[in-house]
């Protein structure tokens, strides 16, 4: 009986011990995820500088995220945040589907930068969905069964998604030194994989079509227009329209351009 006792007491300690360095190399595991595989994903600089473990709580903390810009645009990053704090059911992590609990980021700051009829975030969009082929794969086909000897890549299921307190910068080579800013609304999010579970790259896409919903909201487009009214008239013919586009305005702008030269050579009859 005794030895039987030991015997458990050491299994327990065993148990205790691999369950403690599973959790311990969360963190590292999770900060190599993200810097491996975001570029991969949105085809854009994706770095996260630390990712901070509470071994008991299931909790982790992200620090310093950036998602750089697609190609073509000036912004040197699209959104960086100083925090994110993310809630694990530590005992589904050795399962096929990984639950997080909550994933709340705390004020993001993001640059949304118009150039021409798109947008950094609509760009990014494109590549998202390219990644992951959801231009030409309907949204309810199943994963294929993996290869005899391959291990089945891992799912998440996040029970909620919380993004609070952002910050949206116009970026746009008309404005130079000036600012121009809005409020992000809060998203609020809950269920995101599904029952079962997704791939990360679709969870991250389901996340990041409601983020650019909220970029291209009213609230902050009607937010940006009004301050780029206050820079004054050669500004307020800048307006952003429901297509998220500066088009029509500079078109605007340009026609009158092309009026006061037409005055102009006739001024001196040329």
């Amino acid at each position: 009986m005794k030895k039987f006792l030991i015997a458990v007491g050491v299994l327990i300690v065993v148990l205790i011990i691999i369950i403690a360095v599973t959790v311990s190399n969360l963190g590292p595991m999770v900060k190599t995820a993200v810097n491996k595989y975001g570029p991969e994903i949105t085809q854009t600089d994706v770095k996260l500088s630390d990712v901070d473990v509470s071994l008991f709580a299931g909790e982790a903390t992200l620090a310093d995220f950036l998602l750089g810009n697609p190609e073509g645009f000036n912004s040197p990053q699209a959104m960086t945040v100083k925090k994110v704090h993310v809630n694990i059911d530590e005992k589904s992590i050795l399962k096929d589907t990984i639950i997080i609990d909550k994933i709340e980021v705390m004020s993001p700051h993001i640059n949304y930068e118009i150039k021409g009829k798109t947008d950094n975030f609509r760009a990014l969009l494109d590549n998202i969905k390219q990644s992951t082929g959801a231009k030409e794969a309907p949204p309810e086909k199943k994963q294929p069964a993996p290869a005899e000897g391959e291990k089945p890549k891992k799912n998440i299921l996040i029970k909620e998604f919380i993004l609070k307190d952002g910050t949206v910068d116009l970026a746009t080579t008309m404005l130079k030194d000036q600012k121009v800013s809005a409020s992000l609304p809060d998203l609020h999010l809950t269920d995101i994989g599904g029952k079962d579970g997704a791939p990360p790259a679709e969870a991250f896409q389901a996340i990041f079509d409601k983020i650019y919903a909220q970029i291209q909201s009213s609230q902050v487009r009607d937010a940006l227009n009004e301050q780029l009214k206050e820079l004054g008239p050669e500004f307020a013919k800048l307006q952003i329209d429901a297509e998220g586009s500066l088009d029509k305005a500079m078109e605007k702008g340009k026609k009158g351009l092309e009026s006061i030269k037409d005055k102009v050579k006739g001024f001196f009859g040329n």
